[in-house]
């Protein structure tokens, strides 16, 4: 198995979420359904990692990356513009989103798993609305909540399946890999709503901007993720560069 080999799989997954929510008229007004790659390589994860993996377990998968889109879908709302044609159907579009993940969980028929993905859903949902909220968090306080949103599905996900071991890599890698993201679109003047959000958390400190303490909880988490790399006797060296390689580019 090499570099090519995994993003091979996950672009196999990307396809497979793709033909269970494709809809004429929505790729036409809204586009192709939004998929972090980063968060179908952990979804994957315990699969390239030679873990038992079986067609309902790859339904599984397939069922939270359209979560993962449905949600997004919602999250592209602009408030300013929600009653045009593109932002009605952009709705429509994640509520479609969901009648389909819904019938395919229903079909697989696992209590456990419709379960978890429900509660992971709403604490996922929860963190969200902060960002709408006028309570001042601690910037400790939002890098939980950008974990929760970017992690909380495939946590479950992981629960259901018994790969929680993968758990503490795959929560640092994806806040660490969206941090990075944050950075860079901070940096190019695109923040976004939880970054606008994080700003008025630290409006306060006159010894260092946003940038310089997300640039500070940065280099913690690569520290320890490479501490993580280091220490697994589980995690094959291949995944381990890729791991590498991923943050490195990012």
């Amino acid at each position: 198995m090499d570099a090519t080999y995994i993003q091979g799989s996950i672009e196999q997954l990307k396809t497979n979420i793709f033909k269970h929510v494709r809809h004429r008229t929505l790729l036409q007004y809204t586009g192709a359904p939004v998929l972090n790659e980063n968060q179908l390589f952990y979804l994957l994860l315990p699969f390239l990692n030679g873990e038992e993996w079986n067609e309902h377990i790859d339904k599984s998968a397939i069922t939270v990356g359209i979560v993962h889109a449905s949600l997004y879908e919602h999250d592209k709302i602009n408030e300013t513009n929600a009653t045009s044609k593109e932002q009605q159907l952009t709705v429509l579009s994640g509520d479609y989103y969901s009648g389909r993940y819904y019938e395919i969980l229903a079909h697989l028929g696992n209590i456990t798993l419709i379960r978890e993905l429900s509660e992971g859903i709403v604490n996922r949902c929860e963190h969200q609305i902060k960002v709408y909220e006028s309570n001042q968090n601690s910037l400790d306080q939002w890098f939980n909540t950008i974990s929760v949103i970017q992690t909380e599905l495939i946590k479950r996900f992981y629960l259901v399946f018994n790969f929680e071991q993968y758990s503490s890599l795959m929560h640092t890698g994806l806040l660490l890999l969206q941090l990075k993201e944050e950075v860079r679109n901070l940096q190019n003047g695109h923040d976004s709503s939880i970054m606008r959000k994080m700003l008025e958390s630290v409006s306060n400190n006159e010894e260092k901007t946003l940038e310089q303490l997300l640039v500070e909880k940065i280099d913690m988490l690569q520290v320890l993720l490479h501490e993580y790399l280091h220490s697994s006797t589980f995690l094959s060296d291949e995944l381990k560069r890729y791991i590498k390689h991923q943050v490195e580019l990012s």
